[in-house]
């Protein structure tokens, strides 16, 4: 997901490459996370099934269990894998102590953990659309033990 009006927010980092971060609150941060967790095609298909996204990890546990419908439509595909990602980062910010969005220079969002590990969300919600693996549950316990 390419983001092209934060080019101004770069920050520069480690071996020059500027990377925009944005931690829950600080520099406007609250703004860019709450874009990022409208996900609203993932709420709408949630909200049909009757699974409350509530920001938390037992939401992610009940997207799991979701009969995986939208995989025979290949337009919504990838849309639906995009806004999981987006999910699965908003509550591993939202619930995770240290955990920020990153936005990286090529415009990805990924979300960065206090021990230095980057996790591409937006790509395990592509994997988790197309196929169900890993869990989006799974990869939240994974994230929150490190």
């Amino acid at each position: 997901m390419n983001i092209p009006f934060l080019g101004n927010r770069r920050k520069k980092r480690r071996g020059g490459s500027g990377v925009a971060v944005f931690p829950g609150g600080a520099d406007g941060g609250e703004g860019i996370a709450a874009l990022l967790a409208e996900c609203e095609l993932l709420r709408s298909q949630a909200a049909q099934e009757d699974v409350r996204l509530d920001d938390s990890a037992a939401s992610l546990e009940e997207l799991d269990q979701l009969v995986p419908r939208w995989r025979d439509d290949e337009e919504t595909l990838p849309w639906l894998g995009n806004d999981a990602g987006l999910y699965l980062g908003t509550v591993i910010v939202r619930t995770v102590p240290g955990a920020s969005w990153e936005i990286l220079p090529d415009g990805r969002p990924v979300v960065r953990l206090t021990s230095g590990r980057e996790v591409d969300v937006v790509a395990a919600g592509q994997d988790w659309a197309a196929s169900g693996a890993p869990e989006l549950s799974q990869l939240y316990a994974e994230v929150a033990e490190s």
